[in-house]
């Protein structure tokens, strides 16, 4: 007896194959699913940039033939304590001339009508006025929102400059100050020797966190930290700053003894914050300060150079006070810096432009921009203070 060809194949059995294939294909695309799923969904983790800041110069546009100093360089200590000098007194002080400027700074500096020293007694004596920068031209920021140069509420009548990118009202009184003298120059003496001193002690080092970073070429929002580090730099055998190195962020109480923290944003790999109160430790020319800038501003291009570094500029009203706090402390450097404390001290008084005294109307603090070069690097947060660090 033949089996009928329904019996040899029984529609039941077609019916429970066509049912298992599916269910297959549907538990692997179950599968699939499942893991893209977070791979789609999971948020895009946020990145963190940290520098090392290698040198701190003061921002001074110059060009070759110091166009932008028509009276020519500034005047220093030495040369008004000489012209006022009898020959008999010349001979006598410097020993028939001698005696080199570095070597009779001190007998220079005590010219006072009783003796005085000059720079801690700036006003008792009055020299001719400054030479100062008549340029157009200057690194630096609108720090207090004006297009001219009048006076707001938090600034006296000043002139304004154009900046190196052409922005107009640009704030820089500092370098109107400081530009004519060689030891703030390029190159000169002051920052020189102060960025060396930083490098070679490790005092003041300071440390920049940028977190937040969506993208490193563009980010809306981004906070940017400031730190002083526990240690000294990194260095190879020829005395460069090493990159990537790691520093302990020096704390105070639970909470770092530097770190304000500014509101940000980067745009074409260039860093740009808004604007805060900073205070960072400072140490140059043998002699420990502190930077104070109301209104700090920084543009930091991301970029890495040749060199490794990145480059920017920072500014802000920086407090008289402690801005010449730090200059008596470096009066030993007066000969070699070349300044006169009596007419800088005048010159700065009558160009401060920041924030008035509401009983004086005398302005209290300076604008100022200082270029900046910085290292990757990690920045270390731990509860270790300068006191107890190993």
């Amino acid at each position: 007896m033949y089996m009928k060809r329904s019996d040899q194949m029984p529609v039941s059995n077609h019916s429970q194959i066509k049912p298992r294939v599916w269910m297959g294909v549907a538990a692997m695309l179950g599968c699939l699913l499942a893991t893209a799923a977070p791979a789609q969904q999971a948020p895009k983790q946020k990145q963190t940039l940290s520098f090392v800041v290698a040198n701190w110069d003061n921002a001074i546009y110059q060009t070759k033939f110091m166009d932008e100093c028509p009276d020519g360089p500034a005047i220093g200590n030495d040369e008004n304590w000489w012209r006022w000098l009898s020959r008999a007194e010349k001979d006598k002080q410097t020993e028939r001339g001698l005696t080199q400027p570095v070597d009779r700074r001190f007998a220079s500096v005590l010219r006072g009508p009783k003796g005085e020293d000059v720079c801690w007694n700036p006003t008792v004596i009055q020299e001719a006025p400054l030479r100062t920068i008549k340029g157009k031209t200057s690194y630096g920021f609108n720090l207090d929102g004006a297009g001219d140069d009048a006076a707001t509420p938090k600034s006296c009548k000043h002139e304004n400059f154009t900046g190196v990118d052409g922005a107009s009202g640009v704030d820089n009184q500092m370098y109107r100050l400081l530009g004519c003298h060689y030891g703030w120059r390029h190159n000169g003496v002051l920052d020189t020797f102060g960025n060396e001193e930083r490098r070679n002690s490790g005092r003041g080092v300071v440390l920049i966190e940028i977190s937040g970073i969506d993208d490193p070429r563009n980010s809306a929002d981004v906070s940017v930290a400031f730190y002083r580090a526990l240690d000294s730099f990194s260095i190879d055998s020829a005395g460069r700053i090493l990159p990537h190195a790691s520093y302990r962020i020096d704390m105070n109480n639970g909470k770092p003894r530097y770190g304000a923290v500014a509101k940000g944003k980067i745009v074409d790999g260039v860093l740009i914050t808004q604007p805060i109160d900073l205070k960072l430790p400072f140490y140059g020319n043998s002699a420990y300060a502190e930077i104070d800038l109301r209104d700090m501003n920084m543009k930091l291009d991301l970029t890495l150079g040749d060199d490794g570094k990145v480059r920017g500029v920072v500014g802000g009203y920086y407090d008289f006070d402690k801005w010449w706090e730090y200059m008596l402390k470096i009066e030993f450097l007066i000969a070699t810096g070349d300044w006169s404390c009596p007419a800088l001290y005048e010159a700065a008084k009558r160009l401060a432009d920041g924030y008035p005294d509401p009983k004086t109307g005398e302005c209290t603090s300076i604008s100022s921009a200082f270029k900046i070069d910085a290292l990757p690097a990690f920045t270390l947060h731990t509860t270790e203070t300068a006191e107890n660090r190993k």
